[in-house]
């Protein structure tokens, strides 16, 4: 292709100007490169592949996603030590919540939060006295709203989306009131938007 080119300008020209000619032919790929690069990151960062909303019926109840353990990625655990019964907690995250939060400091709208509570089994073990999940017993499923788009529904408000799911109706979403039902146990996370983060080391940065 080169050749054809060279081939094709007129033998007046100086070696400078065939150098800027192919140059120039250069310099328009490089720039479409870049503005590809470009939007390809804007995109991935304002733009995730991944939209909660998909989750939200036209009333906004909200359904539990039944891929969460194959498609979406590992907060981080909390062990709640009970008296009444030990507690593993396990929260799970969108695609690619955890590369958008560390390079914002915040969920992208349409994130989706799920925490599956077990209870716990224990035994000796080589290594010591061994806890681990066993039997879920509740869902709680958050979705970032960053839009308000469903004033007056008493299942969003503070920026989300809430629902609670039990293990003897998994698929029926039982909370009516977010503010009676979920909001209480998060007021002491509201300086981060809601979230426990502390117990997510994946947010942080690397």
């Amino acid at each position: 292709m080169k050749t054809t080119r060279l081939q094709n300008l007129s033998p007046g020209l100086w070696p400078g100007d065939i150098i800027r000619y192919l140059l120039s032919g250069g310099a328009i790929v490089i720039l479409t490169l870049v503005v590809l690069a470009s939007h390809q990151q804007a995109k991935s960062q304002t733009n995730p592949r991944f939209n909660g909303f998909d989750l939200v019926d036209n009333t906004g109840n909200i359904r539990k996603p039944s891929d969460y353990r194959d498609e979406y990625e590992a907060l981080g655990t909390y062990t709640v030590l009970d008296p009444k019964g030990d507690q593993m907690h396990l929260t799970y995250a969108s695609p690619r919540t955890a590369e958008y939060f560390r390079k914002t400091g915040k969920y992208p709208d349409g994130t989706v939060l799920v925490k599956e509570v077990f209870g716990t089994d224990h035994a000796q073990m080589t290594t010591g006295d061994a806890h681990w999940a066993s039997g879920t017993k509740v869902w709680f499923v958050m979705i970032k709203d960053a839009k308000g788009r469903y004033p007056g529904n008493p299942l969003w408000g503070d920026g989300w989306g809430w629902a609670l799911f039990k293990s003897d109706s998994p698929d029926k979403q039982v909370a009516t009131d977010y503010k009676k039902d979920c909001l209480g146990c998060h007021i002491p996370a509201k300086s981060t938007d809601w979230v426990y983060v502390q117990g997510y080391p994946v947010l942080n940065s690397k």
